[in-house]
């Protein structure tokens, strides 16, 4: 069995020291990823909910519209049909 002197101690933790370094850099760019897909999430979200708010508000103008053909055509005189 080989013995184990303080160079090679030395050299495997500047070799495990230098993988951790790339781990460390490797997780913060999938932090960065993990960011950008949360406020790609949160700018989905809220395109959703304006889209439901304009929506909403097409939806009480055509009500409103449709409130107004109604009281229009109460209001004209009603003739019965007669084919000619």
């Amino acid at each position: 069995m080989t013995e184990v002197t303080n160079e090679l101690m030395y050299d495997l933790l500047k070799k495990i020291h230098q993988r951790m370094d790339r781990l460390e850099s490797g997780l913060g760019e999938v932090k960065h990823e993990i960011v950008a897909m949360r406020l790609q999430a949160l700018s989905t979200q809220t395109d959703i909910s304006n889209i439901y708010a304009i929506t909403g508000r097409i939806d009480q103008r055509l009500e409103r519209i449709e409130h107004r053909l109604e009281l229009r055509e109460l209001a004209e005189p009603q003739h019965p049909y007669e084919p000619k």
